[in-house]
This record gives structure tokens, sequence and C-alpha cells, in this order.
């Protein structure tokens, strides 16, 4: 489920791309410059969540993926990238004093550190995992788990359409490949409800969660980001440098103000050559910028 993200894409790139929300599904066709495609879903289509079915009308949502896919059935390749929701897994960071080698004992090492931070089963959950290098001889394991019914459930449309889901990633991992590797920053990014924060010292990933919240107004996110920098300083000694702001589509002037003068930090929006990043393909846009530097 989890690239590193770059390990991933020193291989040839796949044909599409594609990034599942609520709202729709945002497709690429990947060349030198991709070519951009939105398809709406109907209201109730899709209902994110890491407990219970995602897709509300498999049909329709059949019916979306195949629109988007149709060009593709004259290529010879139909290998997929897709691009899931945050909210339909959990990411998180795990650090450890040792962390051992052996793949079998890292991975049973690590359902034992989260099966009681997951309200699902562990043991039959797809999981990937990356290890990072932390300081001091630590290891900083980012980590992304989901049901593995939730996650076959999304794959299977594409599937049935003749396309080989072979990556799939997670819309904020993807969505930090557009965000610079320089000082200790936090992004936030919110698609509806869903509020991914992710924190980043330089290349290393630090911390990242996905909450729902009751309500997207900006005191509600801040009730989320103010306790986020407090553990910024509290665990990492310093204070975070900037906070990178994405999906808040016209309330982006607003809440950059607002967060400015609540957190006291410098606020600065998510880009991409190809347009600005909202709540709905971020994560693509990202994966682009790491298949093609002019994307």
């Amino acid at each position: 489920m989890l690239d590193s993200v770059r390990s991933v894409f020193r291989d040839p790139p796949p044909a599409m791309a594609f990034e599942i929300s609520e709202a729709g599904i945002a497709a690429a066709r990947i060349s030198s410059h991709a070519e951009l495609e939105f398809q709406p879903f109907k209201p109730g289509t899709l209902t994110v969540s890491p407990l219970k079915e995602n897709i509300a009308d498999p049909d329709a949502f059949i019916l979306a993926v195949r629109s988007l896919a149709a060009t593709q059935a004259a290529r010879k390749r139909k290998d997929a990238a897709l691009i899931l929701p945050d909210y339909s897994a959990r990411i998180a960071v795990l650090d450890f004093d040792q962390f051992p080698s052996d793949a079998k004992e890292q991975a049973s090492l690590i359902r034992f550190r989260v099966k009681r931070a997951v309200p699902f089963d562990v043991d039959s959950a797809a999981m990937s995992y990356y290890v990072q290098s932390g300081e001091k001889g630590r290891v900083d394991v980012v980590v992304v788990m989901a049901p593995l019914e939730i996650v076959a459930r999304y794959e299977a449309p594409f599937r049935t359409a003749g396309m080989n889901p072979g990556l799939v990633t997670m819309s904020s991992l993807a969505a930090l490949e557009l965000a610079p590797e320089a000082g200790l920053s936090v992004l936030a990014k919110l698609t509806g409800r869903a509020l991914s924060v992710l924190v980043r010292d330089k290349a290393v990933l630090k911390l990242a969660r996905c909450v729902e919240l009751p309500k997207s107004d900006l005191p509600d996110i801040a009730d989320v980001l103010v306790p986020t920098f407090v553990y910024i300083e509290d665990n990492l000694g310093r204070r975070a440098e900037n906070l990178i702001l994405c999906g808040f589509g016209a309330r982006t002037e607003e809440a950059a103000q607002f967060f400015g003068a609540e957190l006291g930090v410098e606020c600065e929006l998510l880009r991409s050559p190809l347009g600005a990043p909202g709540e709905n393909n971020a994560g693509l846009l990202g994966y682009l910028r790491s298949v093609a530097r002019n994307n």
C-alpha cells in the first residue's frame, strides 16, 4: 500500500494514476506532461471510513472508473497508480530504539505496536511500512494500515476495467512530494471533514495523523493543530518553521491569517506546476511531480 514514495517511482511509471475522494475521481494519463481529468460522483456514492464499506453505490463507482479508463483500452500497458483517501486507512510514524532486520519480525513488531491504536483487526489488515533513519541510532518507521476488504473493494472496479493497481498509496503521503524539504514543517490537508496533519523534519516524516472533524470550521481545525505544535516543541525541541495548507479552497487566505495568528507561524500554500492542489487532487499532483519534475 505504501511507497516510500520515491523508491517505487524509480520504476517506469504506470499508464494512468487515479485519486479517489468522496467528491469523485481525479485521473491523469502519464506522459512528459500529464493530462488531467475529473469524474464527479453523485452524492452518497462514497463515504470514507476505516471501519465500514466505503463504496455505497458500486454501480456509480464502476461507471466513473470506466469513463476515465475508456481510452486506456487501446494501450498495451494497463498498470495504474491508485491514491486512496487518508481517512480510509491509518497512517502513523513509530519510533524504535532497535528495529530487527528480518522482514517477518519487523511486521510482527509493528502490528504489536499499533494493535491498541487502530479501530480494526490488525492481524487481518493490509499493511505496508517504510523505514527511515532516526536520530541517535533510533529508527522512525512510517506505517499505513487498512482493513484488507476496504482496499480490495477500492481496487476491484479498476481491475474490472482492465487495469492493474500496481501502486497503492495514500493522498497526503503522495502530496508531500509537493512540499519543500527544508526545515521543520507541518502540512495540514483538508478533505471534507477529514484533516490530515503531517510533520516533516527536512526529508524525514516525524508525525502523521488523520482525524474526522465534527465541523470543518477553522476553530475546529485549530483544536487539532495547536496540540500538534505543542507536541513538536516538546518532542523535537524546537518550533515548527511553517504551516503548509492544502484543501481550504475559497477560505485559504482566511485560514492562513487565522492559523498564523493562532499558532504564531508562517503559513504558505501547497503548490504544483500543474495548478493549485486541492482537497480532491493533491495526492495525484504530488505523484505526478515525482514521475516527472516538470509536472
